[in-house]
């Protein structure tokens, strides 16, 4: 079970979490994950799905926005560019990315056997942060069968955060990062959510700031700032690019509340997706119908964005448990920490 803000008396906002506080309370959204951890691999893929159906038919709308880009991606620039998203997210370590695309482009074709051939050819979306202190990320122990897992291993459940998938060999803040999760219940003509799923490797010791104002470090940090953070943003409510890429922006408010300032190593990357508005592969029409929020209705969406992002990083640390990898580079667990004083 995982470990959030809410089991250690702490408060990110006001806005009321969904029923599993997790990206899948949006509903349709599925994650999963599959974990390399054998001597100095502590690795792994994590995959976000947005629907369950065939992605290159149904796409969703989509937006990215990077906050700084000392990353390496793939498949934004299209994102950006045509505002609809047509295959799962992957995250992994920065050295498997392209092992990852791959995968997503075979399960595509899989599945679309006209892709490349009588019709466009697919765009992967992949992630990335740096593990390396602990996984020895040069061994390139990620492959495909790991990434088509992930994608296998998806659902609507619970999400399972901390050390796990892609997040099993991050750090963040000088503790133990990984995956963590969190939604925001909005109530915008009807009941609706807004889900983040963060994969966190940033911050730098002694930077963290807890919402209630203390800092479990407070040595003064020296060391520059080359950690990342991938942070994915989904909501059922209809936006269209324009609006999620705004959405996205507020994803940098909500790790700066932690503290973080987003430094010149560092590559924070931001992907939104709507549920709630869908374009058929196959549209034949010249013109098509699109519904999208009221822009007067948007600030709630930029609160959820910013609420939910920061307390999906806290989660991604509580739920950590201290971890020893690669040359016997440790990281400690912010649980553990706030347990020792009671919290």
């Amino acid at each position: 079970m995982a470990r959030t803000v809410a089991d250690f008396g702490l408060t990110c906002g006001t806005l009321p979490t969904g029923t599993r506080n997790a990206i899948t309370d949006v509903p349709g959204v599925r994650v999963g994950h599959c974990t390399l951890r054998d001597g100095d691999i502590n690795t792994g893929v994590t995959a976000i799905l947005p629907h369950g159906g065939n992605l290159f038919r149904d796409k969703v709308a989509a937006a990215a926005h990077v906050i700084n880009g000392f990353g390496k991606t793939v498949g934004l620039m299209q994102v950006q560019e045509l505002g609809t998203m047509e295959t799962p997210v992957l995250l992994t370590n920065t050295l498997s990315v392209g092992t990852c695309a791959t995968a997503l482009i075979r399960d595509a074709i899989r599945r679309n056997p006209d892709i490349g051939r009588t019709t466009g050819t697919v765009n992967p979306v992949v992630g990335e942060c740096n593990d390396g202190p602990l996984n020895d990320i040069q061994a390139l122990a990620v492959s495909e069968e790991h990434a088509l897992a992930a994608l296998a291993d998806a659902h609507d459940g619970d999400v399972e955060q901390g050390n796990v998938g892609a997040g099993t060999g991050m750090s963040c803040f000088g503790f133990k990062g990984g995956i963590g999760s969190a939604s925001r219940k909005i109530a915008l003509g009807g009941d609706h959510h807004l889900g983040v799923l963060v994969l966190s490797n940033f911050g730098r010791r002694g930077d963290l700031i807890l919402p209630d104002g203390r800092r479990p470090d407070p040595r003064q940090a020296v060391e520059a700032e080359r950690g990342s953070i991938m942070i994915v943003l989904a909501t059922d409510l209809p936006l269209e690019h324009r609006q999620l890429d705004r959405v996205a922006r507020r994803a940098g408010a909500g790790i700066a509340r932690l503290g973080t300032f987003w430094g010149h190593g560092s590559g924070d990357i931001a992907i939104a997706f709507s549920t709630g508005n869908r374009v058929d592969h196959d549209e034949s029409r010249d013109l098509v119908p699109l519904l999208a929020l009221n822009e007067a209705r948007i600030d709630m969406l930029f609160r959820a964005a910013v609420e939910a992002t920061q307390e999906a990083v806290l989660n991604s640390m509580l739920s950590a448990e201290a971890f020893t990898g690669r040359g016997g580079t440790h990281r400690a667990s912010l649980a553990d920490w706030l347990r020792d004083r009671g919290r």
